[in-house]
């Protein structure tokens, strides 16, 4: 070659690099985990905290045009709620039509399968990971970072294939817990002594590991905001909640889980359950990775309807779950003889030895690698599924269908067992028609009328199905169903909906299964709460209808508003008159209480001007502070006000109370529950802790509460210390060691 093409062809491949260069710096430009942080995530003796977090995933967004993020929410101490959307830049790029498809098939309305079809080729499947949720299980939320920097450097065949094919949503479930746990674990300088244990307070404000029992009523701003992306926003085929520990003698549980399953559930879920959970197991024997455990290898169900994971159930998603061990402090993998038999639980057992963080945060990836994998390889057929399922619930609402709990069957076998002792055997036929009788039929909706003792608190509870995704109509008039008159304002949820499993679930007592291996033995216990039937909960007046019906209904777009109920300036002699029975008649109470206005309770039952006030109903003498008081309560919370004058009546001052709340270093949820309960409704307390009440310090209040775990010597199951090493308690803040 001359120097002259020499030349040439060296400036041509300098022209090349230039031109191809931009796209591969971007991808080499991608902040590791150890560049921003100084050591590498899964680093022994070290935590990040949500704050640093944060922080990176901002830095990322910039440099990767991978990744999206936005705000889902605020949690109860203030701290942003972030979510990261994470794709290939085309799927980016058209985010909104993907959203669009998704939200269209997990609805199910107003498609035949031909589109639905359509739609699903289309589409791209919508996978959730979360972490950190219970806080001190650090390993949920550090997966986050290296699961993120790995879709956003990777270039791997399998990557761009899954970019491609997934939307990933991945979401940090407990920011404030996250910054808690990990600044209480990084406080101390010698490495040796950093413990995750001794947290002083709940890992969420008011229900600490409770924030796993919420999500069915989303009580908390965190639950809140995750329910909107679930079942109102982007509806994800899949949804997978990361926790720990793993059971003894393994490195984690994956599913499939255990029976029983809810009879509510479609079957479709459990099935595909059953399939994403094959394809983790496989990937961690491919990978060498033993110790992974399922079925009865944990104790993890899908009855609970509740848990972040198990909620997803009831509106057709793939929830999964992961319990696995790990600290950044190592441990050790104890033996335990029974875990190192291989078997179908746990094909692949593991052998008793040290352990680092750093190998559980590789457990995870591969975790989220074959989640991913699977949705990407089964994407298509993930969409229409949800549809099927979405579209099966609304079937089944439309027509007579029948639900077979446990219970009900028992009865029914136990029928037939005395049939065939007295000779009376019937035929198949007959005992099915026993068996779907036209009294046990399942509603096709329910009625709440607006004319109840306490309609407001009939509002939040409608309220708590918005946030779950279940559409809800308001009567715009005076209407009848099945021979009852119900008024204007009452509203009506059909079961013919997509989350039908749900709404069942909400309305119906559950009947947990006797799980008894065989005759005489102890039952086994089930994993969560076995009943929980909200409306029952919350005293909620409603009717079932058992026939398809209509009526003048307009479907409510957003949530619903407590009616503002109309009420005159009650006359200069007289005053305001409010029921009890209404739960948040004790909000107005306690603010006429803290703006020092009178308030006066009637000692017995009185009618006034034909109208019957109970004993315990509430009196606020006329003002134009009253006034100005239940005004706001009547448009705030919807409290029915009675103006009136009371006449020879007997009528007792209420004074406020002086409230002592105990509670423990390291938080009890009891108390934190009694905490919310207070702050929902406006008392004031005082939280004391066990030295307080030791040292008698008790004269400034009238009532001590003494949640059902405040028990010398007892302990919450996962918060909270009886006995502490003097030694570690002289290293606490000073603000905790008197607790």
């Amino acid at each position: 070659m001359t120097l002259s093409r020499l030349i040439r062809s060296s400036l041509v491949g300098i022209s090349a690099l230039a031109l191809t260069a931009p796209a591969a710096f971007a991808q080499r430009k991608i902040t590791t985990p150890a560049e921003q942080f100084g050591k590498a995530v899964g680093a022994d003796y070290f935590l990040i905290n949500y704050t640093q977090f944060v922080h990176y995933w901002e830095k990322l967004a910039k440099q990767s045009d991978r990744m999206k993020l936005t705000r889902i929410g605020t949690t109860v101490e203030g701290r942003p709620m972030m979510m990261a959307v994470v794709s290939s830049p085309a799927n980016l790029k058209n985010l909104s039509r993907y959203q669009e498809i998704a939200s269209r098939l997990a609805n199910a309305e107003g498609l035949t399968d031909q589109q639905a079809h359509s739609l699903a080729a289309e589409g791209k499947a919508v996978v959730w990971i979360d972490g950190g949720l219970h806080a001190s299980e650090v390993l949920g939320s550090h997966q986050l970072v290296q699961t993120t920097y790995d879709l956003l450097s990777s270039n791997d065949a399998e990557i761009r294939r899954i970019l491609d094919d997934v939307i990933i949503l991945l979401v940090p479930a407990n920011p404030d817990g996250w910054d808690l746990v990990a600044n209480w674990y990084m406080r101390e300088a010698d490495t040796l002594k950093r413990t995750t244990r001794y947290v002083p307070v709940l890992y969420q404000h008011y229900i600490g590991h409770d924030n796993n029992r919420d999500t069915y009523m989303a009580s908390q701003p965190e639950t809140q905001a995750m329910d909107s992306i679930l079942f109102r926003a982007w509806y994800p085929q899949i949804m997978y909640n990361h926790h720990q520990s793993g059971p003894e003698g393994t490195v984690l549980f994956a599913p499939p889980f255990r029976d029983p399953f809810n009879y509510n559930v479609d079957p479709l879920v459990v099935t595909e359950l059953d399939l994403v959970g094959a394809a983790m197991h496989s990937r961690f024997v491919a990978e060498n990775k033993p110790g992974a455990t399922m079925r009865t290898g944990g104790t993890f169900s899908t009855w609970f309807n509740g848990g972040m994971r198990t909620t997803t159930y009831f509106h057709n998603i793939i929830g999964l779950l992961t319990e696995t061990i790990g600290n950044p402090t190592p441990i050790t993998i104890p033996l335990v003889p029974d875990r190192l038999l291989s078997a179908g639980v746990t094909p692949m057992p593991i052998t008793p030895q040290p352990w680092h963080f750093s190998q559980s945060l590789a457990y995870s990836v591969t975790a989220n690698r074959a989640v991913l994998d699977v949705a990407s390889r089964y994407r298509e057929t993930f969409l229409y599924n949800i549809y099927q399922m979405g579209r099966n619930s609304i079937q089944r609402g439309s027509r007579d269908s029948w639900t077979r709990t446990p219970h009900r069957l028992e009865e029914w076998k136990a029928q037939m067992a005395r049939d065939s002792e007295a000779g009376k055997a019937k035929t198949s036929a007959e005992y099915m028609a026993m068996l779907n009788n036209p009294g046990t039929r399942d509603p096709r909706g329910y009625i709440i009328p607006s004319n109840q003792r306490d309609f407001p608190t009939a509002v939040k509870f409608v309220n708590t199905l918005v946030k779950n995704g279940i559409t809800i109509h308001r009567a715009t008039q005076s209407f009848s169903v099945a021979g009852t008159s119900y008024p204007a304002g009452s509203l009506v949820v059909k079961t013919a909906q997509a989350f039908r499993p749900h709404i069942l679930d909400m309305f119906e007592p559950q009947d947990h299964p006797d799980d008894i291996p065989y005759p005489g033995a102890a039952p086994t216990a089930p994993y969560d709460n076995a009943g929980w039937t909200l409306a029952y909960q919350m005293g909620v007046e409603f009717d079932r209808v058992m026939d398809a019906f209509g009526g003048p209904f307009e479907k409510v777009q957003g949530f619903v508003k407590a009616p503002v109920a109309a009420f005159s300036e009650a006359p200069e002699a007289g005053g305001y008159f409010v029921s009890r029975e209404q739960n948040d008649a004790f909000v107005l109470v306690n603010r006429a209480l803290a703006a020092g206005i009178p308030v006066k309770t009637l000692t017995r039952s009185t009618t006034i001007d034909g109208k019957l006030f109970r004993a315990g109903t509430f009196f606020l003498p006329a003002s134009a502070a009253s006034l100005a008081l239940v005004r706001k309560a009547a448009a705030d919370k919807g409290v029915t006000v009675t103006p009136s004058t009371p006449s020879s009546v007997s009528l007792e001052t209420v004074r406020p109370v002086r409230i002592a709340l105990w509670d423990r270093f390291g938080g009890s949820m009891e108390s934190g529950w009694t905490r919310f309960l207070f702050d929902q409704f406006e008392f004031p307390y005082t939280v004391v802790f066990p030295p307080d009440i030791d040292a008698g310090k008790l004269g400034n209040y009238d009532v001590l509460i003494l949640p059902n775990d405040a028990a010398i010597g007892r302990t919450n199951r996962t918060r909270g210390e009886t006995t502490i090493p003097a030694a570690d308690v002289a290293r606490f803040p000073d603000e905790y060691r008197g607790r």
